[in-house]
């Protein structure tokens, strides 16, 4: 993947261009399809929370999350109009104390990053013992998956820059953490080119989909 920086500067010139996207007809369809799945998951999880690559705060304004942090300035203008509370750092350094928080969440967040792993640990440092780690990936196998491949061979502004994940992946990631993985939910499961999007959200794994929810949680008694 390309420098970090690289990242972080694609995101800060089309941050509008990006957030003004959800207001697409096909963006509100996949936007609440999308909240919904990590709805599913936060029913036992206790505030406050925290959003690791915030972005615009489209997600945690409609989720609830309080905090957020992201890399990209402009991003952190747009979701502090939002009323979330912002910070500009990277995931991998997290500017709380340990325990700050009883739910973590990195949204589309781990295919812009370098080191996945280390953000995990580091998100796993700030939960409360007992909180609960919500990591919602594109699905690299998937027809989803394939769609976000192609824009990035392609040179997409932002895409071009993510690593996209196996669902498989990224439970090897967790589980050396040595956080439990407790569910998954699971949404988009159309072909990106079935229109209209009338897509469900499924409490599990659906076969295919192309937006997966995981919730690990920080065992009790654990530093």
């Amino acid at each position: 993947m390309e420098a970090f920086s690289d990242v972080v500067n694609a995101f800060d010139l089309f941050a509008e261009e990006y957030d003004r996207w959800f207001d697409s007809p096909d963006g509100r369809i996949l936007f609440k399809a999308e909240v919904e799945a990590v709805r599913v998951l936060m029913k036992n999880l206790e505030k406050p929370f925290l959003e690791v690559g915030v972005g615009t705060g489209r997600f945690a304004k409609e989720l609830g999350i309080e905090f957020g942090i992201d890399s990209s300035h402009r991003a952190l203008e747009i979701a502090e109009r939002r009323g979330i509370k912002v910070k500009e750092a990277k995931g991998e350094s997290l500017p709380f104390k340990d325990g700050s928080f009883g739910a973590v969440f990195l949204l589309f967040t781990i295919c812009f990053v370098d080191d996945p792993e280390k953000i995990f640990l580091e998100a796993k440092r700030a939960l409360k013992n007992g909180g609960g780690l919500i990591v919602g990936i594109i699905n690299r196998e998937s027809l989803w998956g394939e769609l976000y491949m192609k824009k990035k061979s392609e040179g997409h502004p932002i895409y071009k820059h993510a690593r996209f994940y196996s669902i498989d992946e990224v439970l090897k990631m967790l589980g050396e953490t040595g956080m439990a993985v407790e569910a998954y939910s699971s949404t988009l499961c159309q072909s990106p080119s079935e229109k209209p999007y009338k897509e469900a959200v499924h409490k599990g794994l659906a076969e295919g989909a192309g937006f997966v929810c995981i919730l690990a949680r920080k065992p009790l008694g654990v530093r």
